[in-house]
């Protein structure tokens, strides 16, 4: 029987190298469709997080959600109720839908969002919150019946979903992805390792540099490309080809 952490692996880069070839918002939704099926997903969506003055319809990038959810969920104008929403407005940190907190009794909106989405296949989820240094707020939220969420499967999915925001913003958003910084040689390979699954430790020792020193680089790295974490980061970098795995 194949190892199913290294086919995980293998499935996410297969996946992020099958993005460069792809132009347009619909390819790239059938590619991240196709890849996210395979950890039990069925719907998705990629989306920025509306300020009071903005409608939901206008910070959606790229969706695969039922039609009749997308049309309640904005007539309804639930994004100002749902509590995935608002955890992705306080944390850095991938989390599964049942993770984010409201009160059955006092936030009956949020109790409403989330029961009218099973009827729609979206009883189960897994979201990622994308915070750029400049403020920049967005989320990646996908759902389904049977998820296959586990600590081998999470990096790769966030991983895939990474790259796959940066891809779709690359190409509906080309001005804000052009603005890209050069990185050292050093912020290359510390971002190469991490890529690899290394941590700061274990780069360090591969270098014949200290932690702390592998450590700065990747903030420097982070800084540069505009990624408010590792993850992001390393996703930019393979986006932009300035590293390769």
């Amino acid at each position: 029987m194949p190892d199913r952490a290294f086919d995980y692996a293998t499935e996410a880069f297969s996946f992020i190298e099958s993005l460069d070839r792809l132009a347009t918002p619909r390819e790239i939704v059938d590619a991240l469709s196709k890849s996210l099926s395979l950890f039990g997903f069925e719907n998705f969506i990629i989306t920025g997080l509306p300020s009071p003055r903005e409608t939901f319809e206008q910070v959606v990038l790229l969706k695969h959600w039922p039609t009749g959810w997308f049309d309640i969920y904005t007539r309804e104008d639930y994004v100002r109720v749902d509590p995935i929403i608002r955890l992705c407005r306080n944390t850095v940190r991938p989390f599964e839908w049942a993770e984010a907190p409201f009160h059955r009794e006092r936030e009956p909106g949020a109790v409403e969002v989330m029961e009218r989405a099973t009827d729609f296949r979206m009883k189960n989820g897994f979201c990622l919150p994308i915070h750029g240094l400049k403020g920049y707020e967005a989320c990646l939220s996908m759902s389904g019946i049977d998820l296959d969420l586990s600590s081998r499967t999470k990096p790769a999915i966030h991983l895939m979903a990474m790259y796959a925001f940066e891809r779709a913003r690359q190409v509906l958003l080309p001005d804000i992805s052009a603005r890209i910084q050069v990185l050292t040689a050093r912020e290359r390979e510390t971002l190469h390792w991490a890529a690899a699954g290394k941590s700061a430790a274990d780069t360090g020792e591969i270098l014949g540099i200290t932690e702390r020193t592998v450590t700065a680089h990747i903030v420097s790295a982070c800084d540069k490309l505009g990624a408010a974490n590792k993850t992001q980061a390393v996703a930019k970098a393979l986006q932009h080809r300035l590293i390769e795995v």
